[in-house]
């Protein structure tokens, strides 16, 4: 068990809740490296059964989801060839839901793009939900049979394809790079109101994880070197995210809009969980 006070401890939460790297916590909190991963791991693994409970009987209406890329040890293109066939490197997908009313994220997978890990994400969040929703992703195929899975027809489910195509060079530029220039929308299952396919909150919400994450943070060395170590962090994030992060919006949290919590929660009760384990 760790051994640091518990203010101590939620210091190093909100380092590591506000974009820094294992090593910058290290330095502004003068704790040990070696005490910060002990605190991630047990953190980690408190919050994922928290989120677990707390996630249940959702009456959420409209959600959003979609997958966010990252990469664990090294990017795919770079991992050796004695470690190519495990799946805890290279490129690492962040699959997650979001809804679209009050901004909670229900659930969310660490895992590869393919069919299973949608699966796997489609039925969990199939299964804390209370009621019919309507749901948007983006062209990613897996999805269609995920959904039909978890769901059957009980769901009013579309598709927003996004268009990708080349936009006039500029007089100084040589090559333009494909830019998404217009989007369509596709019915699968129900009858979703087209006023509410979007994804724009949840892409949204990807640009916030990046920033407060700095195991998303792009062209840095911030990044995970092990895929365990990746979860625990993205489970202290989302049930910060949840509880203890006042959405601009709202006023409020996400936990408290969506009525599970009734109170802006600290981060000395999220330190304190690491007691239920």
């Amino acid at each position: 068990m760790n051994q640091l006070d518990i203010s101590k401890q939620a210091q190093i939460l909100a380092c590591l809740c506000e974009g820094n790297s294992m090593r910058a916590t290290c330095r502004l909190t003068n704790v040990a490296k070696k005490t910060v991963e002990r605190l991630l791991v047990n953190a980690g693994t408190a919050c994922a059964a928290f989120h677990d409970e707390k996630m249940r009987n959702l009456t959420c209406k409209v959600i959003q989801v979609d997958e966010v890329w990252s990469f664990t040890y090294s990017k795919q293109s770079n991992v050796p060839e004695h470690l190519k066939d495990r799946d805890d490197v290279g490129d690492t997908w962040t699959w997650i839901a979001l809804d679209a009313d009050t901004k909670l994220i229900p659930s969310w997978r660490v895992g590869k793009r393919g069919a299973t890990d949608a699966y796997w994400f489609i039925h969990d969040l199939a299964g804390r939900l209370a009621h019919r929703v309507q749901l948007t992703s983006d062209g990613h195929r897996p999805y269609l049979e995920a959904i039909e899975s978890a769901f059957g027809t009980e769901i009013d489910y579309s598709m927003l394809i996004k268009i990708y195509g080349r936009e006039p060079l500029k007089v100084e530029a040589r090559y333009s790079p494909p830019a998404c220039i217009g989007t369509r929308t596709r019915r699968i299952i129900g009858k979703p109101i087209r006023s509410l396919v979007s994804t724009s909150y949840i892409e949204r919400q990807n640009l916030t994880l990046r920033m407060n994450n700095r195991r998303f943070t792009r062209l840095t060395n911030g990044y995970s070197k092990k895929l365990e170590n990746h979860r625990h962090m993205c489970a202290i994030y989302f049930v910060c995210y949840n509880f203890v992060r006042v959405h601009h919006s709202l006023r409020c949290t996400p936990a408290m809009e969506a009525g599970i919590s009734d109170h802006i929660w600290t981060l000395e009760e999220i330190a304190g969980l690491l007691e239920t384990i």
